[in-house]
């Protein structure tokens, strides 16, 4: 079933549910669109699934039902430069369950949709465990990834009007010479994501832990490490050895942690569907005590 979803904005949502609809109901907001041709090559050079949505819903829908969605496409498509605050993505949310007539169910989501499911979790009693990949539980580097987005916002300002923004050769990250690229983007869209930081630079994600009482589960692979340029404010973007420094207090707080291990396993390649599955489907089955 699918079905189109005006958000608090008034901007209209396609939203899918499929699967057993006897099973838990699993939110994927990361469930991208396919892509073929030239444009799902050039994802593939970078690593990423150009089905990656497909293949998440696909490889759940035996055992589950599936909530999906892609929430950052849209926003990127219906930037709301002023109102994407935690609080309002939440609301989002929450206005596609209760359309989808979902009562109770999971999230899972990677990187800044991973700082998503937190904030749902501690505004929600309906989540029934969350799955945070790509982002810590604590520690999360808010201020640094404040500086990156600040920076890409100031660059699509000032590149907005520029004919060539650059010359390098960006058909593989290897040719990219990440220093000195430059962004031309839509301001709005990362305008958006400024706003969103800015809102949770007083958020202490210590203090909330307590309120977690649901099964839930932290992972990345053990090379994600982001080590961004002078344009984008020289900051290091620690996502692993967060992870790695905070394991053993997760763990006392009731989290599963996990490292995926991979000389490759950086930011991109932990998040596709062929390595987060095999983590997350028998972590879910066993959680929500589903039956084989």
């Amino acid at each position: 079933m699918e079905k189109i979803i005006k958000l608090i904005d008034e901007s209209e949502l396609k939203v899918g549910l499929v699967g057993n609809p006897n099973s838990a109901t699993i939110m994927l907001p990361v469930a991208k669109e396919s892509v073929y041709g030239q444009e799902a090559e050039n994802l593939k050079l970078w690593g990423v699934d150009p089905e990656l949505g497909k293949h998440f819903i696909e490889g759940l829908a035996d055992k589950f039902q599936i909530l999906y969605f892609d929430y950052e496409g849209h926003r990127m498509q219906h930037p709301v430069p002023e109102n994407l605050t935690p609080e309002n993505i939440v609301k989002d949310l929450l206005t596609i369950v209760d359309e989808m007539n979902v009562k109770r169910f999971s999230y899972y989501g990677y990187s800044w949709l991973a700082l998503v499911g937190l904030q749902l979790a501690i505004r929600t009693d309906r989540l029934e465990s969350l799955i945070m990949g790509g982002f810590p539980a604590i520690d999360g580097p808010y201020k640094e990834m404040m500086v990156v987005t600040n920076k890409t916002y100031e660059q699509a300002l000032n590149n907005q009007n520029s004919p060539v923004i650059d010359e390098q050769d960006q058909s593989s990250p290897e040719k990219i010479d990440w220093d000195h690229i430059q962004v031309k983007i839509n301001p709005d869209q990362t305008k958006q994501f400024v706003t969103m930081y800015e809102n949770l630079m007083e958020f202490d994600d210590r203090e909330i832990q307590h309120k977690l009482v649901i099964p839930r589960l932290a992972f990345a692979g053990e090379k994600d490490t982001i080590v961004y340029g002078e344009n984008f404010g020289s900051v290091t973007v620690d996502i692993i050895g967060i992870l790695q420094k905070n394991k053993q207090e997760l763990e006392h707080l009731g989290w599963d942690v996990e490292i995926l291990k991979g000389n490759d396993m950086d930011h991109t390649k932990a998040m596709q569907p062929n390595t987060v599955l095999p983590l997350v489907m028998p972590w879910l089955i066993r959680k929500l005590n589903i039956t084989r």
